[in-house]
């Protein structure tokens, strides 16, 4: 296991699998952290916090297995802890012991640096603090460990008694701590606070200074940020700014800044542009959503939907865009709405493999067609597949109109099935059970296929009906399946008379996309969603339309 640290005038500290496995909804396995951990160390982080070894045995596990089971290109491994207990020597703490024995190179402690904590908490003197911090420092660094000190509540503490937290930081850098961590472990402070603090303390102290802000005021990123400015040149943070309570700095954006904004190369460049990816990958692991409006990883990135920005970034993406998304590994992305005018089409279809320039009777059409139907309840934003079939069916009109006649008045691109009809049956048994049936008749590759389906729900009892009547034909469906389904209820007619938006999300073991359907009942509206998720899916596996 290497521990070389490509730079170390700057550090990249991640907490992920200690301070981020606290929030709420995640629950980190061993097998959970160790994914993790390659995913961190081929980010390129400085270090990595892996848990506190000796507190609960998932974290001594990890360790033991992280050491023989992961070769560290990047990072070093830290183990977190707290100072020996009051009234305890150093060397009979056993946690201090733990610490020492989890063959990590990197120790972080904990310690208090807020008055009140120290005689309310620990309920010891503030002497006594300072000689646990200045003893546990010294242990380990004779046990051969780099030392970080977190002074946890540190910008708290300073507010109420400034010169002793201050004396803190003193004790932990002169004891031999490589880097005192100033924490805003409540998240209250503001960046222009965090700035003088860290100022004040550094040229104080005279002590290599870290930062480590939660998020409750949502300015733990700028808080990062404004610490460096301040002269701190360690940044803790988490991957996606998972946490307690609302989370942590994120690491992504902070390393973003570093790297695009300020200059400093904190991670390697080749890993830049693998951020997104890493992103979306470590929220795989703790099984949440990654959230769609996240600077620089998130979906929404650079997702442009309206027509005035769609006007100039078809003239340059920077009038639009603060860098090239290409540089953190994401993509720009058009969304066409009703709001959408003919630049975001042309771009959309651009982005499809669509030349539509030069052709504004065509675009025209589609922005018509595009609006209309998001008056009816339609939307292309969140339906990229429903849009491009809609795209390529205008498409094909325009190519196949008469001579002498109305580009729309030819029929449509060609499908590669046509629905006789279909219905869906629910049954409510006298014994409170529910029986779901469907029937569909459809027309594929000349021949008339009727088939049934039974599901848990119509529209489950629907989707196999289609798949039996299709897979004989089409044997490509069978990678395919339904991951998500989404419905809304939309403004209209009263109660049950509303109009319904299904949303449907597709894979095929390798990609996704989504489809929309809108009718008057929910079944209809799935129907519809269905039809093109698995047109959308043949077009994709390259299958030639039939009818």
């Amino acid at each position: 296991m290497t521990t070389a640290v490509p730079d170390d005038s700057f550090h990249v500290f991640d907490t992920t699998l200690r301070d981020g496995a606290q929030r709420e909804g995640i629950n980190l396995t061993v097998s959970d952290k160790l994914t993790i951990a390659r995913h961190l160390d081929e980010f390129g982080v400085g270090f990595i916090e892996g848990g506190w070894p000796g507190a609960n045995p998932r974290d001594t596990e990890f360790f033991e297995r992280a050491q023989s089971e992961i070769e560290f290109r990047h990072a070093q491994l830290v183990a977190f802890g707290a100072t020996r207990k009051a009234g305890v020597r150093a060397a009979d703490d056993r946690q201090l012991v733990a610490l020492a024995d989890s063959g990590a190179p990197v120790v972080t402690i904990v310690a208090k640096s807020h008055d009140r904590h120290v005689e309310l908490a620990l309920r010891t003197t503030l002497e006594e603090n300072l000689a646990m911090i200045r003893d546990s420092v010294v242990y380990l660094r004779e046990r051969g460990r780099r030392v970080f000190v977190d002074c946890e509540h540190f910008f708290d503490g300073y507010q109420d008694n400034p010169d002793y937290a201050k004396q803190v930081v003193r004790t932990a850098h002169e004891a031999g701590a490589d880097v005192v961590v100033l924490c805003d472990t409540n998240g209250g402070m503001l960046p222009a606070q965090v700035h003088a603090v860290v100022r004040t303390v550094l040229n104080d102290t005279g002590a290599r200074l870290g930062v480590h802000a939660q998020d409750d005021t949502g300015c733990a990123i700028a808080n990062t940020l404004a610490a460096v400015d301040a002269g701190a040149t360690h940044v803790q943070c988490t991957a996606n700014g998972y946490g307690e309570r609302v989370g942590n700095a994120n690491l992504f954006p902070v390393v973003a800044a570093l790297q695009l904004k300020y200059g400093r190369t904190v991670v390697p460049p080749r890993a830049l542009p693998e951020m997104t990816r890493i992103s979306h990958a470590i929220a795989e692991v703790v099984n949440l959503t990654p959230a769609t409006h996240q600077p620089y990883v998130g979906l929404s990135a650079f997702a442009h939907k309206g027509g005035l920005h769609a006007s100039a970034i078809k003239v340059d993406p920077d009038l639009y865009q603060h860098i090239d998304p290409e540089l953190v590994g994401n993509s720009m992305r058009m969304l066409v709405s009703d709001m959408a005018g003919r630049a975001s089409v042309e771009l959309k279809g651009k982005e499809l493999g669509y030349d539509l320039a030069g052709d504004r009777e065509l675009v025209g059409r589609i922005v018509d067609r595009v609006k209309e139907q998001e008056l009816r309840g339609y939307t292309y934003e969140a339906a990229d597949a429903s849009f491009e079939l809609l795209l390529r069916d205008e498409v094909h009109r325009g190519r196949t109109a008469p001579t002498g006649g109305e580009a729309g008045a030819a029929a449509g691109a060609p499908r590669f099935f046509r629905v006789e009809s279909w219905r869906a049956i629910v049954e409510d048994r006298p014994d409170g059970s529910h029986a779901n049936e469907a029937t569909v008749r459809v027309w594929a590759k000349g021949e008339r296929v009727v088939a049934t389906g039974e599901g848990n729900g119509p529209v489950n009892a629907l989707d196999r009906a289609l798949r039996v009547a299709l897979e004989g034909v089409y044997p490509q469906l069978a990678r395919m399946e339904l991951v998500d389904y989404k419905v809304r209820i939309l403004e209209g007619r009263h109660g049950t008379q509303s109009t319904t938006r299904v949303l449907i999300s597709t894979s095929d073991g390798t990609t996704e996309w989504s489809t929309v359907g809108v009718a008057d009942n929910v079944i209809a509206a799935s129907w519809q969603a269905l039809d093109d998720a698995y047109t959308y899916g043949l077009l994709r596996a390259g299958v030639a339309p039939s009818e």
